[in-house]
């Protein structure tokens, strides 16, 4: 997935010369897809590994979390606002609320991997999917599949009827209150935030979670502990 571009479309190169990255793909966020964006943390070069911006050696997020605790009241769709806040922090991460334009199921990466092609192979709608590197202390990357608003309350229940008790599955849905983090914000030591899937005009509207739960739930279920129960496979197309 390396090769996949950062980048939600294409801004006009001669237009944005000699911009912060950051800043152009936070404005776009807003402009074309009217996603509140906030800037977050950012990670600090010196002598030694990259610190976060926070201050704090101890950091669980450097790079990766908002500035402050109204960060929720303050995010903002308005390009004006956005192109603001990163001319005075070029270099702050791009966060994006979730709870609001979308919820975002949290998975593994292999897991993910493996129910993004059966989803393509099922000819499921799909959304936008973000590449997250591994946090500190956790191994390997993640995947975060953007879906409709909604799905935060709603999952324990839906991975009941699927056969998975609770927490028996690495699925995690992020809703009010939280966030993820956009491409091309550095995060941690260990990379960039990029798109498996980009945004685009193909995906605008995003898909209800009920249509991707069962084949994220059947992938994570692969990766689970023993003695998991055997839940039903999606339909073989």
């Amino acid at each position: 997935m390396d090769d996949i571009p950062d980048s939600p479309g294409s801004p006009d190169q001669g237009k944005n010369a000699g911009l912060p990255p950051l800043l152009i793909e936070a404005v776009n966020y807003a402009e074309s897809r009217h996603w509140e964006v906030t800037p977050g943390a950012w990670l600090v070069d010196g002598d030694g590994p990259a610190r976060c911006s926070c201050g704090d050696p101890r950091c669980a997020l450097p790079g990766a979390h908002p500035l402050d605790a109204d960060w929720a009241r303050k995010a903002s769709a308005g390009p004006g606002a956005v192109r603001r806040w990163w001319t005075e922090r070029p270099q702050a991460s791009i966060l994006l609320p979730t709870g609001r334009s979308f919820d975002v199921l949290d998975v593994p990466e292999t897991a993910g991997c493996l129910a993004l092609a059966r989803m393509e192979r099922m000819d499921l709608q799909l959304g936008p999917v973000v590449v997250l590197p591994a946090s500190p202390g956790r191994v390997g990357r993640r995947l975060h599949f953007l879906v409709l608003p909604g799905v935060a309350a709603k999952l324990p229940e839906m991975l009941r009827k699927l056969g998975w008790p609770p927490g028996r599955l690495d699925l995690v849905a992020r809703g009010e209150g939280d966030w993820t983090i956009a491409p091309p914000s550095r995060i941690g030591s260990t990379g960039y935030a990029q798109w498996a899937r980009s945004p685009s005009a193909l995906n605008r509207w995003l898909p209800d979670a009920a249509e991707l739960i069962s084949p994220l739930a059947y992938a994570c279920g692969r990766e689970a502990p023993a003695q998991r129960p055997q839940p039903a496979q999606p339909a073989t197309v």
